[in-house]
């Protein structure tokens, strides 16, 4: 495997920070996040949750929000495209437009890992991609509006003087 500065664990060809150097996810990572969710959500509430995500975002996907901040919108089209590259069954299209970079998501590897597993799944678990995201976007000024989920949606990141607000109602609840 080629690798990225001195690191064995980080591929060249990638945007990906992980330690983790197989070319794909293991999809049961998904089981583990959706009880994940449910756990927190049921012990300490929607708020806590949501502040889990923000600390995911802002701490764990800092490398992430370094590669936006010196990329820009054309970072967060590279980041999007190398994370779905590796994500198990994943269908998803990564466009980048003049003032924004649209992930298109026909099928989410994680609901369909979930729905196939035959679990239940946690209703605001499409939420974490709008907080998760958001976190890492704030250090670079990039910030996102999500539409849809439960398996399909669109994600579309832009400069965040955009003016553009998410409305959390426009982030379907799963089942």
């Amino acid at each position: 495997m080629v690798q990225k500065d001195g690191n064995p664990s980080v591929l060249s060809n990638s945007t990906l920070p992980y330690r983790d150097i197989k070319p794909t996810g293991a999809a049961g990572f998904y089981l583990g996040i959706n009880a994940t969710f449910r756990f927190i959500h049921d012990t300490y509430g929607a708020e806590a949750l949501r502040q889990y995500w923000r600390d995911l975002g802002s701490r764990y996907f800092a490398p992430v929000s370094k590669i936006w901040s010196e990329g820009g919108l054309a970072g967060v089209g590279r980041y999007w495209r190398d994370f779905f590259g590796a994500e198990p069954g994943a269908e998803v299209a990564v466009t980048s437009e003049f003032d924004r970079v649209i992930v298109q998501v026909a099928r989410c590897p994680a609901i369909q890992h979930l729905k196939n597993s035959q679990r239940e799944i946690m209703p605001d678990f499409c939420e974490h991609c709008y907080w998760v995201s958001r976190a890492i976007g704030q250090a670079s000024g990039i910030s996102l509006v999500v539409r849809g989920g439960n398996g399909t949606c669109r994600q579309e990141f832009f400069h965040s003087c955009a003016g553009e607000v998410q409305k959390l109602e426009d982030i379907a609840r799963c089942s």
